[in-house]
C-alpha cells in the first residue's frame, strides 16, 4: 500500500491539509477511504493519476465517470499505465486503486522512409511505445539503472509486427545478458542483428537470422559466459544457422 502524498499546488487550492495522514496506509477524504497499489510505477506520474481519480470520483461518486475520463483523455498513456483497476465498496466506503506500469526494454529512434529522424520513444514490455520522459522518470526514481539498448525502426516497420517481435525477443534474453546489449537491428526481412558491448571498446555483432531465436539465445548465452571468463571477446558471432555457431575473433589481439 502507498500513502497518498500529493505535493501539488493545484491540490492545495482545492483540498485541505487536514486530510493527510502520515501514520496510515489509507488516505481519507469526505468519509471515503482510498487505498492504492502502484507497483513499479514512477511516483511522479502515478500520484497525478491517483489525484485525478480522487477528484473525478468525488464529483458524483461514479466509477463510470472516472473510467470515461481515463479513456477520453487517454490518461493511461499519459501517465504510463499499462493496466488499472478501480473498485468501490459503497458499504465500507473504500475505493481501491491498482495501477501497473510496464518495464522499459529499449530506446527506439523512428525514421521516415527518407532516413530523416521522426521521433524517439521507449519500448516497454507490453510492446507499446512511450514518451522518452518515461525512462527519465524511472531512472530518476532508480526503478531502472542499466543502460537501455538502442533500436532504429522506420515508420514502415511500425506498420508490421516489428515492435511486437522485438519485444518478445528482448524478453527471452536473461537480464544479465540483456544489460550487455548496446544495439538491436532488424531489417525488412526480419533478419536480426544484436550488437553487444562485452569488454573494452570492441563491439561484438551477433547475426541471429530470422527464426529459432529462443534456441539461438540459449547457445549465445553459453558462449558469452565462456568468453567472459576467458576475457577474449569475439568481433562477430554467426547464428543464422541454428545448428551451428560460427565465431570470429579479431586478428589484432
Amino acid at each position: 500500500m502507498k500513502i497518498f502524498y500529493f505535493i501539488i499546488l493545484a491540490f492545495f487550492s482545492t483540498y485541505s491539509d487536514s486530510i493527510f495522514s502520515s501514520a496510515k496506509d489509507i488516505y481519507k477524504h469526505n468519509n471515503i477511504q482510498y487505498q492504492s497499489i502502484v507497483g513499479i510505477c514512477p511516483s511522479k506520474s502515478s500520484d497525478l493519476m491517483l489525484l485525478m481519480v480522487v477528484k473525478e470520483f468525488e464529483k458524483n461518486l461514479s466509477l463510470k465517470d472516472v473510467k470515461d475520463r481515463i479513456i477520453l483523455e487517454k490518461l493511461d498513456e499519459k501517465y504510463f499505465i499499462s493496466n488499472y483497476k478501480i473498485n468501490y465498496n459503497p458499504v465500507s466506503k473504500i475505493v481501491r486503486i491498482s495501477l501497473e506500469c510496464p518495464m522499459p526494454l529499449a530506446k527506439v529512434n523512428i525514421y521516415k522512409s527518407n532516413g530523416e529522424e521522426h521521433y524517439s520513444a521507449v519500448l516497454a514490455e507490453n510492446s507499446k511505445l512511450y514518451e522518452p520522459q518515461y525512462e527519465i522518470l524511472m531512472r530518476s526514481e532508480k526503478k531502472i539503472s542499466s543502460n537501455l539498448p538502442l533500436i532504429a525502426l522506420t515508420t514502415d516497420q511500425l506498420e508490421t509486427n516489428s515492435v511486437g517481435i522485438l519485444t518478445d525477443f528482448i524478453k527471452q534474453v536473461k537480464n544479465e545478458t540483456r544489460k550487455k546489449i548496446s544495439e538491436i537491428i532488424i531489417d525488412k526481412k526480419f533478419n536480426l542483428t544484436v550488437v553487444f558491448s562485452l569488454g573494452g571498446a570492441r563491439a561484438t555483432s551477433v547475426f541471429m537470422g530470422t527464426d529459432f531465436w529462443d534456441v539461438k539465445i540459449t547457445k549465445l548465452e553459453k558462449l558469452l559466459d565462456y568468453v567472459s571468463k576467458n576475457k577474449r571477446f569475439p568481433t562477430t558471432v554467426n547464428l543464422v544457422n541454428a545448428k551451428k555457431v560460427v565465431v570470429k575473433f579479431s586478428d589484432n589481439l
